[in-house]
């Protein structure tokens, strides 16, 4: 796998299709998904899920169809190989992350632990 391929995070069907729905009932073609890590949570570091129209030098944009995810640099030394999807439940609806790099993670699913 090269380097970008290892790098890379993406978005999966479901998550890009809520990330174009979100963007329409905004009204601003602009704006992607912006997933960050900082330390934190149950397990040492958290997801952190925000919409962002700016693109910092730092950033990476994966394109995913009618949607764009935005990553800085030093989330994605934790992400990378990522999949963000989107659950559709009877109790709750969330994006979550399935992180190839998680050697842990907590019940509530917006935690992990890198080993």
């Amino acid at each position: 796998m090269d380097t970008a391929t290892a790098h890379a995070v993406s978005l999966s069907p479901s998550a890009a299709r809520r990330v174009a729905e979100i963007v329409a009932h905004e009204g601003n073609p602009a704006l992607m998904l912006r997933l960050t890590v900082s330390g934190g949570g149950c397990s040492g570091f958290q997801y952190g899920f925000s919409l962002d129209a700016a693109v910092n030098e730092d950033d990476r944009v994966f394109d995913a169809g009618p949607a764009k995810l935005v990553v800085d640099e030093v989330s994605l030394d934790l992400l990378g190989g990522a999949e963000v999807h989107y659950d559709d439940g009877l109790m709750a609806s969330h994006f979550t992350v399935r992180n190839p790099n998680a050697t842990a993670s907590c019940g509530c699913g917006t935690s992990f632990a890198v080993g």
